[in-house]
């Protein structure tokens, strides 16, 4: 499977407008990867609670617009990180707003779409501006053949082979990575991978990498994290996206600025490190 996580950088300075014509240029130039990911809330503004209003829109609005044709012209599933979505409320007392994930096709469809169940704040920001997601998502994302040297490759001792037409992916975003239980939940619908993109601060950057390496240890799973940085609405971010294979190993890390990490991995290695090391096979408290 071939990622490209997008670590974008941004200030207060730049127009949304401006922002997600750089966007869909960046991921654009992403062909021939698998899977790109973008950050959390990027067109709003990760902690620019003010205009979170202001610039919700909808799951089918002009930011979801631009995000499935910058896939379909690519050829590439896109997570397109998050927007501020605003729909009917679904409670009596719901905002109708939410931090909503949404995951277009290589064809520009919208396949998949997560909004985020455990929002940042104690007691402010998120919990009092937006609603609670309840959904747990799994997606499939269709995987190129790998190229073989004349011959048909060989398959593992699961039965996979090297050539996997899609791969389970779990969905989840920034502060969800401090609650394990979401992620075994997303191990018991078949996720093989999670991605997490985020705007995770500066302060509390150690926190992002260690807990994405613990989210893979502990389920054997591939993690994907795609982190914001620069510095907007007075916060630092920061930055380190990473990619963590799943015995922990990180196999590829971001810097403070504005960078792309193109990885590539094996995904029939993590069912073979999941025989070769069963601990999953383990577990007694579900």
């Amino acid at each position: 499977m071939k990622v490209a996580v997008i670590q974008l950088a941004y200030g207060d300075g730049e127009t949304v407008t401006d922002r997600t014509a750089r966007v869909v240029d960046l991921v654009r130039a992403q062909a021939g990867h698998d899977l790109v990911v973008l950050p959390e809330l990027w067109p709003a503004g990760g902690f620019d609670y003010r205009a979170w209003d202001d610039r919700a829109e909808s799951i089918d609005g002009p930011i979801a617009q631009s995000l499935a044709a910058a896939a379909r012209d690519a050829g590439v599933t896109l997570h397109g990180g998050s927007i501020v979505e605003r729909a009917e409320p679904t409670s009596a007392d719901g905002h109708g707003v939410w931090n909503t994930s949404l995951v277009f096709s290589p064809e520009g469809e919208l396949v998949a779409t997560y909004r985020k169940i455990h929002r940042f704040g104690f007691g402010e920001g998120e919990p009092t501006l937006m609603d609670a997601g309840d959904d747990l998502v799994v997606v499939d994302v269709p995987v190129a053949p790998v190229a073989s040297q004349g011959e048909e490759p060989l398959p593992d001792t699961t039965g996979r082979t090297d050539a996997a037409s899609s791969v389970a992916v779990g969905l989840s975003t920034c502060y969800d990575l401090r609650f394990p239980e979401l992620y075994r939940a997303l191990l018991d619908r078949g996720a093989e991978v999670f991605v997490v993109p985020a705007a995770w601060p500066a302060k509390r950057v150690a926190h992002w990498t260690l807990l994405g390496q613990a989210r893979a240890i502990e389920n054997q799973c591939v993690v994907i994290q795609c982190n914001t940085a620069g510095t907007h609405a007075g916060h630092e971010m920061g930055g380190h996206s990473q990619v963590v294979d799943a015995t922990g190993t990180v196999l590829a890390t971001a810097g403070h600025h504005e960078e792309v990490l193109s990885v590539e991995f094996d995904t029939g290695a993590t069912h073979q490190w999941r025989q070769a090391f069963p601990v999953l096979a383990d577990r007694r408290l579900r």
